[in-house]
């Protein structure tokens, strides 16, 4: 099963984005990113509707609840 920090990097790298690009879409820091793709730190529910936005999946996606 693929996790949270792996679904972020997949979809990231989709967009051809780095982190640090991604990171400015979010306005987050780029060590945020990683700490998100390493599984070392979940975002917030804020972070986590942007990201949702940015990529056009649903939370139930990014959490592995739902496999689309």
């Amino acid at each position: 099963m693929v996790g949270f920090g792996e679904k972020i990097k997949e979809l990231r790298l989709e967009k051809e984005w780095t982190q640090k690009e991604l990171a400015q879409q979010l306005e987050q820091a780029q060590s945020t990113i990683a700490y998100w793709e390493n599984n070392a730190q979940e975002p917030s529910i804020s972070a986590l509707k942007k990201l949702c936005d940015l990529f056009s999946v649903s939370a139930d996606y990014l959490l592995g609840l739902k496999d689309f």
